[in-house]
């Protein structure tokens, strides 16, 4: 105890020590809820400060899986900071700017922390005082609206080993002005003290790069159009003081451990290591922490892959990344979604949305689960509450499922989560399309409930969205249940709609050149079939259909087919793309409209084998 007291006392000021668990504020209903369920204020309020204060149930969910944190009642203040955010047009060519400089030179300091301008520096606030800093912001915004020019002027400027974005003196002047008075309410408000930023304020594009590669990140950063439209956003992101100067970690795949020292993996969680921990380790075998868990323990080395810090940061576009405990959130969405600077109006873009199909039956259960749901008349009886109550009925006989397998209930839940979710955003879907495999179907079926459109907007079923027939085991492609059966089983399917490519059309084991451009082939001409009418598009498929159907459609070239299978990997259940057309016709990725969905994994239970084991 007596040094992890001395490790605060070197990164904590004494005014934040002796004040740091006084004063608590309460954060709206959320606090009142989590101490109605019996949590002390102290955990109810690192929890909502954690998670961005967005729900009762996330609060829950980070409580309930930081419960062997030995951090958890320690209370150590977050550390904040203030940035300005593009959106919109400028957005879109920055992010450009970034994929671009990264394929073509690699990777440099600035790719670690998305496109931003720096209001003021690190600053820490107890949990308490965090709905006070909040509202600090919005009382500063509120005061400023429409007082900064737009577009922002920004001049480019290079050098030997940096390029930015520059803000026009006079204007910059003003930026600070604007800083100053949120430090000034911050103090007022929440008794914190923020450090206005004092150099020159600008948009980091490259630093810390190889001279070589000089003239070709200064061409790429000649072709971004600064003066086009943007929204600035004023966002505060958070992030705990104990992992700022440690390495971040993507987990790449699944580990048990098979040692009291050694950490758990899940697949999407992030660990933070420093070069310090890694001097007594084995070779092979790092020392880190969990995001997700706050636990430390040994991790084999090649089970993990080096992330960017930018991974771990909130979303700019609706401030909420659904990057759950991860090292950077923005907070208090709700309160933030109103402030924004300088925003005005332009005409929506189509844009393309690619989702995977939800958790699959023959993953969660094994490729026979269909016969630990069979009873002695071979009737289909669920055995876990993870399958579904009943299967839909249709000519093929449930022999094959075994090739076409449904969603799980926990599939069906994560879809309507993301239909709910989008509804939430006011993201419109004009057209659904789907793969022919049921679980595509039921998944986009799901969507639709959660967007309250099921009945309302019908689901194609084309069948050139099918997975890479390569990855098809056995040697024909799986009887998939006809547009018929699929709405006499309830499902909102169009059976009225005719595919651009037919199911005769698609051969097994086709070549990896084949099923990209029959997917290319197909993303074209569903785009121009909608252009006329309008409207935004969804396409329901597998892991492989959002690089499939966006990548051509960006105009870049194929990938060769080892990384192509990598990316898929990565790829997890409703994992979803947004692909917006640009003004020159060209399709460019965006930021998605909603978080990601991250679900871990749940083992069954037995409690006879459990409880009563001798």
């Amino acid at each position: 105890m007596a040094a992890k007291e001395e490790l605060y006392s070197k990164i904590i000021p004494r005014r934040l020590r002796q004040n740091r668990a006084s004063n608590a504020v309460k954060q709206g209903s959320h606090l009142d809820v989590l101490l109605s369920m019996g949590f002390p204020q102290s955990r109810a309020l690192k929890a909502l400060v954690s998670t961005g204060g967005r729900s009762v149930q996330l609060a829950c969910d980070w409580l309930f899986s930081h419960v062997d944190d030995p951090f958890l009642d320690d209370p150590l203040p977050r550390e904040y900071v203030l940035y300005l955010r593009p959106s919109g047009p400028l957005q879109n060519q920055l992010n450009h700017f970034w994929q671009q400089s990264r394929l073509t030179c690699g990777k440099n300091k600035a790719h670690n922390i998305f496109p931003h301008i720096t209001l003021c520096q690190f600053f820490m606030c107890a949990d308490s005082k965090v709905e006070a800093l909040c509202g600090a912001l919005q009382s500063s915004v509120s005061q400023w609206r429409g007082r900064f020019p737009s577009p922002l002027p920004l001049e480019l400027y290079t050098s030997a080993n940096f390029i930015g974005l520059f803000v026009e003196e006079q204007v910059a002047e003003t930026l600070k002005k604007f800083a100053a008075d949120f430090a000034a309410e911050a103090a007022s408000k929440a008794d914190v003290h923020v450090e206005p930023h004092k150099k020159q304020l600008h948009v980091t594009l490259a630093y810390h790069f190889p001279s070589s590669h000089l003239a070709s990140l200064e061409k790429l950063a000649r072709g971004i159009e600064v003066k086009l439209g943007c929204d600035w956003l004023a966002v505060l992101f958070s992030r705990d003081i104990r992992f700022a100067n440690h390495e971040t970690l993507r987990v790449m795949y699944p580990y048990v451990p098979q040692n009291e020292d050694e950490l758990e993996l899940v697949p999407g969680d992030f660990v933070f290591t420093s070069s310090v921990e890694q001097m007594s380790t084995s070779e092979g075998w790092v020392y880190g922490t969990s995001l997700s868990t706050g636990v430390s323990g040994l991790l084999p080395e090649n089970y993990v892959s080096r992330a960017d810090e930018c991974d771990t940061w909130g979303n700019s576009t609706n401030f909420s990344k659904f990057l759950l405990n991860y090292l950077y959130e923005a907070l208090f969405i709700n309160v933030l979604q109103v402030l924004r600077i300088n925003s005005h109006c332009r005409t929506p873009k189509r844009t393309l949305f690619v989702c995977r199909h939800g958790e699959r039956m023959d993953v969660v259960f094994g490729k026979h689960w269909l016969s630990q749901c069979s009873d002695a008349k071979g009737r289909y009886v669920r055995t876990n509450l993870n399958m579904p109550p009943f299967l839909p009925a249709w000519g093929g006989g449930h022999r094959d499922y075994d090739m076409d397998a449904p969603i799980t209930v926990f599939g069906a839940m994560q879809a309507r989560t993301v239909g709910e979710a989008l509804l939430e955003t006011n993201t419109t879907i004009d057209f659904i399309y789907s793969s022919p495999s049921l679980r595509c179907v039921q998944t986009a079926h799901e969507i639709l409930k959660g967007m309250q459109l099921d009945g309302k907007l019908r689901i194609r079923v084309e069948p050139a969205l099918f997975e890479w027939t390569k990855w098809v085991s056995g040697s024909s492609l799986p009887a998939w249940i006809s547009p018929t059966d699929l709405a006499a089983a309830n499902l909102s399917v169009d059976t009225t709609y005719r595919p651009h490519i037919s199911i005769s059309k698609l051969n097994v084991a086709e070549s990896y050149e084949t099923y990209m451009s029959r997917s290319y082939k197909v993303t074209k001409e569903v785009l121009a079939d909608c252009k006329n009418k309008g409207g935004n598009v969804l396409m329901v498929g597998h892991a492989s259909s959002l690089e499939a159907c966006t990548r051509q459609l960006q105009g870049q070239t194929l990938r060769n087919s080892k990384e192509f299978i990598q990316i898929v990997r990565k790829i997890p259940y409703l994992g979803m793309c947004a692909c917006e057309e640009q003004d020159s016709g060209v399709w460019q990725l965006v930021d998605p409209p909603i978080l990601p969905l991250t679900h871990g994994p749940n083992h069954s239970f037995n409690w006879r084998e459990t409880l009563q084991q001798e």
